[in-house]
């Protein structure tokens, strides 16, 4: 078959590329050998057209899919023509691709019959590369504080490895069996991609595969037209506060206004906090990331992002902005700004659309970090992400227990694995009682998880929004943030929030708890029936049901309508 696509074929095409994606990411988090990767699923992978254009994504971290092209890009242009068959790129630099330097991205160009017809690209999270710390530094001030820092670089040239770089590669990690099994599995992943689309051209043609792409890039272009046009013109601000920046004390701003102006969408950072000392600058190339992240949320957010994906949208970051950094900045914890500034353009988007409108959610990865270098006891990194909830809008409850939206399909590691893998005891998950905001449709609930550490090993913390909580709307009240404990091995209780890598002897426990998401509507429009299903269900305790409600549960947990307020109307 050769020539233009017809509707069958062009969702034909739209089909296999996304199930080549999932084949892609499957490869990927079978052959990693990191938990972070093969069970925390800190990863992306992508199939993109030989322009560097968006074709299909698969499940993983949804704030990577939006960066992956720019990488593309830049392979491009610092190698142009010089690329064949079986060559592999890879690139970290927080400056180019947004993120810190442990997210390393591999690109292959895929050819067929000789012709360059796509380019497959894997990003996953290596345990270490090489930073001041192991694993991941909360103490960083500079980007030469973070590990090994490269441009696009090839590794892989016609399917040979190039020995000098992979040196290069173990020589600047302290687990380099670990980090290049990781490197291998994203080549394979790639490979992965170059197979499946051959079978694909064999099929129908590069001409017919070619026409079915610019079909799809056109019907995302026109859907997102039609569903910004849709939108009530105007300008809409908010603003909020990140905790600090990790090593200094004082709060640092976030600001956005978003404009509809027709079937255009504009939005401006000015008034965000300027480069600051800590490690929570983050590239422009991911900041944008994230605006696409929180516009797809909103905007048809049940077709895939392509190449024709965003285009009716502007972004302007001002050039001194801590989410538009430049070197030396540090950048490890460059997600904590991103995940406040989704929650802020969710907030302007809920007002030019109000029939989905969604207050805030916990907003932060919550990174609980543990670790040991003792050669005689083994060398181990755990790392991972901690789920909470989300806000409530228009129709429905937030969700409890879910991770972060900057992460998607990103999971804490399960408490069997991560007990049979590292010294550490899961000693309770559950849910974080009345955390989540009281509304007519309530916020979701974070989580309490307590580890136990069973031996001498490193500990470090990154919580966040403590101060600018998730906010609720529409009369609902705003969520808990979070709140740490550590019990020392001596009986010593200690709360940091953030916490650099230090050293705990064996027996110490660290509770952490997440915030819950904000409220929508008025607490006290919420049917008896629902207050009280929460209260069954333990998301809500008899005391919050009382004051925070306006209802009554007795002790046999039925509702006392005699003795509770009575319903507003929603």
């Amino acid at each position: 078959m050769s020539g233009k696509a017809d509707p069958i074929t062009t969702e034909v095409v739209r089909n296999f590329v996304i199930s080549c994606a999932e084949d892609m990411n499957a490869s990927l988090w079978r052959s990693a050998f990191s938990a972070v990767i093969y069970e925390g699923r800190d990863s992306a992978v992508a199939l993109l057209d030989e322009k560097g254009n968006m074709l299909g994504q698969s499940t993983g971290v949804p704030l990577f899919i939006g960066a992956i092209d720019a990488c593309v890009h830049l392979v491009q242009e610092r190698y142009g023509d010089d690329m064949a068959e079986g060559d592999i790129f890879v690139l970290n630099d927080s400056y180019l691709q947004g993120t810190h330097l442990h997210d390393v991205t591999a690109v292959g160009p895929i050819f067929h019959e000789g012709i360059l017809v796509g380019f497959g690209a894997a990003r996953a999270h290596w345990n270490d590369i090489g930073a001041i710390d192991p694993g991941s530094t909360m103490g960083s001030t500079s980007i030469y504080h973070e590990g090994l820092r490269l441009g696009p670089t090839r590794i892989v040239k016609a399917f040979e490895p190039i020995e000098e770089w992979y040196d290069l590669l173990k020589r600047n990690t302290r687990m380099p069996d670990m980090s290049i099994g990781d490197l291998n599995a994203q080549i394979a992943s790639i490979r992965t991609g170059q197979k499946r689309l051959g079978q694909l051209l064999n099929r129908i043609g590069i001409e017919t595969y070619r026409d079915a792409c610019n079909n799809i890039f056109e019907q995302a272009r026109r859907l997102d037209r039609e569903a910004i046009g849709a939108l009530n013109d105007g300008t809409y601000s908010r603003e909020g506060y990140l905790d600090d920046d990790g090593v200094g004390s004082d709060p640092v701003k976030v600001a956005m206004s978003l404009t509809i102006d027709g079937e255009r969408m504009i939005i401006d950072l000015a008034g965000t906090s300027g480069p600051v000392l800590g490690s929570i600058n983050c590239g422009a190339v991911q900041t944008r990331s994230l605006l696409r992240l929180a516009y797809k949320t909103m905007i048809n957010p049940e077709r895939a992002i392509t190449g024709g994906s965003f285009e009716t949208m502007t972004v302007k970051i001002p050039d001194e902005c801590m989410l538009n950094a430049k070197e030396p900045a540090a950048c490890e914890w460059y997600f904590t700004g991103l995940g406040l500034l989704a929650d802020l353009m969710i907030s302007c988007m809920s007002e030019a659309m109000p029939e989905k409108a969604k207050a805030a959610h916990y907003g932060d990865s919550m990174v609980a970090a543990f670790f040991s270098m003792d050669e005689k006891r083994g060398q181990w990194i755990s790392i991972e992400p901690t789920a909470g909830g989300w806000g409530g809008g228009v129709g429905a409850d937030g969700q409890s227990a879910l991770v972060n939206l900057v992460n998607g399909g990103f999971r804490n590691i399960p408490a069997e694995v991560y007990e049979t893998k590292f010294p550490v005891r899961i000693e309770e998950f559950s849910i974080r009682q009345d955390s989540g905001g009281p509304g007519r449709w309530r916020g979701g609930c974070g989580v309490v998880r307590t580890y136990k550490l069973l031996e001498d090993c490193f500990g470090a913390l990154w919580f966040e929004r403590s101060k600018t909580t998730a906010w609720g709307l529409k009369g609902g009240s705003d969520g808990k943030g979070p709140v740490n404990t550590i019990t020392l091995a001596d009986g010593t209780v200690e709360h940091p929030l953030k916490m650099r890598a230090r050293g705990f002897e064996a027996g110490t426990i660290v509770e952490t708890t997440t915030g819950g998401g904000g409220g929508f509507g008025n607490a006290k429009a919420r049917p008896f029936a629902e207050v009280l299903a929460d209260v069954r269900q333990g998301l809500v305790s008899k005391q919050a049901a009382r004051d925070q409600y306006g209802v009554s549960i007795t002790e046999d947990l039925t509702v006392d309508e005699a003795a509770s307020e009575p319903r507003l109307p929603a």
